[in-house]
């Protein structure tokens, strides 16, 4: 999250609503941007003569320490207890991280931007994975803060931006470029590079190398307008030009810059480049190009999104799996992997927190069946490769992740833990699920919690690929020290998981180890927000592949909520 401003603290109130902290893990291309318009109905009323004149105040927590650090502010509507906030927050959104938000609401009194010069309206707290999964990404919470006192109701709207969803389709042809080989004519490649907020350059896309030309064209190719420009149409884009060699000495043979504004005027004599190498033009007095490179074809396409769906009111099921075999120790004992240690949460206990507070806000009920596998049950001791936590094998629910969390405790007392550790009951338990609504309306989440010592390779990889066809996906955490070559190999990612000669239709398995998210430091709030981070961040885009090869289209939203209009509306 980068902030170009910061909040001012003289004269008026700062003019930007989308000011933000850089965040340590979020560092990578946002998955996209979306835009929070406040709302609220019955503030307190703190003026004698008047109503209160409001303004609200976004704050965006840090991951590691929890500090609060101001994002933004509306402006201020005067005279209203129902005010309909014109400034919007602009925020990154990924559904892989925990954003958690405080929407602070003052009664303005004066020109000040201290705020405790104010009077004190109430807050509200939310995370944005709990807007985005509202129906139609729209919340209503109660605002809280002064006690004894009804603080009416904050409304927050969240609306995906549009330019983060467009994809390019371009083509590009070169004339005349510079002969760089001894033996034959040149063979020319483009590099596309956009510019950061510093000034450097970020490669986002390289065509193809056509063989022996000094006139090539290229293949057309499909890029992101986020990876080409960051959805800022003005930004430069650098288009380098090179002579492919096999040693991977490729010669430089010019450049150009243009911009995504430039290049969406389409094919056109301003599409038109001439390549420069500056070199040659500080070197020669006569230079006047190395060629052109001319843009044949430049079309837009908006991609469906993860959001439409969510939007559209896909509900996502999650469902935890958690290993009980003997293999993880004896959960008396401080060595076991399941040791209940009343300070501290066992890794089990750290995996199934970290994941399931973040995908829980997209689960209107947050019912969660949870179950176990490899134990003895009570009470004639026979095993179970998928019992309910709960003990109630009709109803294996659970109310929210801390239900779960109950649940997984209470087991442990109860039953004894055993063998084999057979993954595929559990697979194929959420698969009949998942089975039974093939429309779109339900995609479905099993997290398995392991010590990865696996019985029944053969049938879970026969399961996997079963329900590489269904809408699932499977997230498996590897707990304690054992070699998890086993589950590298469901996870499919260098070699596409298969089963008697039959491919998965995609790749629905992440795996990741526990112990690569220890905090050497013991900071495991930042360790558990950086495994969430990796385990759910495949997940938007294994819904999608799922979507489409279904020809599955999003839901339309329901009608956007239309606030009453105030008549008096003035800022500061």
């Amino acid at each position: 999250m980068f902030g170009l401003e910061k909040p001012g603290r003289s004269g008026a109130f700062p003019s930007m609503a989308s000011v933000g902290d850089f965040n340590v893990l979020s560092s990578s291309i946002p998955a996209t941007k979306v835009e929070l318009s406040v709302s609220c109905r019955n503030l307190l009323d703190r003026d004698t003569f008047s109503k209160s004149d409001p303004i609200c105040v976004l704050y965006t927590q840090a991951i590691g320490n929890k500090e609060w650090r101001e994002f933004g502010r509306t402006e201020v509507i005067d005279n209203t207890l129902n005010p309909d906030f014109v400034r919007k927050f602009i925020m990154d959104y990924f559904f892989e991280e925990r954003e958690n938000l405080r929407f602070d609401f003052y009664d303005v009194d004066s020109k000040s931007p201290n705020l405790s010069k104010h009077d004190f309206l109430g807050q509200m707290f939310c995370t944005l994975g709990e807007i985005v999964g509202s129906q139609g990404s729209r919340l209503e919470k109660p605002i809280v803060g002064i006690p004894g006192k009804k603080c009416g109701t904050a409304i927050v709207t969240a609306e995906e931006l549009g330019c983060c969803r467009d994809s390019v389709l371009m083509q590009f042809c070169a004339n005349k470029l510079d002969k760089k080989d001894f033996f034959g004519k040149s063979d020319p490649f483009l590099v596309f590079h956009r510019s950061n907020e510093d000034g450097s350059f970020t490669i986002c896309h390289k065509t193809e190398v056509v063989k022996n030309t000094l006139n090539p064209v290229w293949q057309a190719f499909k890029i992101s307008v986020r990876a080409l420009c960051n959805g800022d149409y003005d930004r430069t884009i650098k288009v380098e030009v090179y002579d492919w060699d096999r040693d991977g000495s490729h010669d430089f043979i010019g450049e150009f810059t243009t911009s995504y504004r430039e290049l969406s005027r389409g094919q056109s004599q301003f599409n038109v480049y001439e390549v420069i190498n500056p070199k040659k033009k500080g070197k020669k007095k006569k230079y006047v190009n190395s060629g052109t490179v001319t843009l044949l074809s430049f079309l837009i396409e908006t991609e469906v999104s993860f959001l439409d769906y969510i939007k559209g009111g896909t509900q996502i099921n999650f469902t935890v799996a958690i290993d009980f075999t003997a293999s993880n120790g004896n959960p008396s004992q401080p060595t076991s992997l399941h040791y209940m240690n009343p300070y501290q949460l066992n890794a089990y206990g750290m995996a199934l927190k970290a994941v399931g507070e973040i995908i829980q806000d997209y689960d209107s009920d947050k019912m969660f069946p949870a179950l176990g596998f490899g134990a003895r049950l009570p009470p004639d001791g026979r095993v179970s490769h998928e019992f309910a936590l709960n003990g109630n094998p009709q109803n294996p629910y659970c109310h929210g992740i801390d239900g779960v969390m109950e649940a997984y405790y209470r087991s442990l007392k109860s039953v004894q833990l055993y063998g084999p550790t057979n993954f595929a009951p559990v697979i194929n338990h959420v698969a009949r699920y998942a089975a039974s609504v093939k429309d779109g309306s339900q995609y479905f989440v099993l997290l398995i919690i392991t010590d990865g010592v696996i019985s029944d390779m053969a049938q879970t990889k026969e399961s996997i690929v079963n329900a590489s066809k269904l809408p699932m996906s499977i997230i498996i955490v590897g707990v304690g020290p054992a070699e998890f070559d086993a589950m590298e190999e469901l996870d499919g990612d260098v070699v596409r998981i298969s089963s008697r000669g039959k491919f998965a239709e995609r790749d629905i398995v992440q795996f990741v180890p526990f112990r690569d998210y220890i905090d050497r430091s013991g900071n495991h709030v930042l360790s558990m927000a950086r495994l969430a981070k990796d385990v759910l961040a495949e997940i938007p885009e294994q819904f999608l592949s799922y979507m489409r090869v279904r020809g599955i289209k999003p839901s339309p939203a329901p009608p956007p909520y239309t606030p009453p209009i105030h008549v008096l509306q003035t800022q500061i």
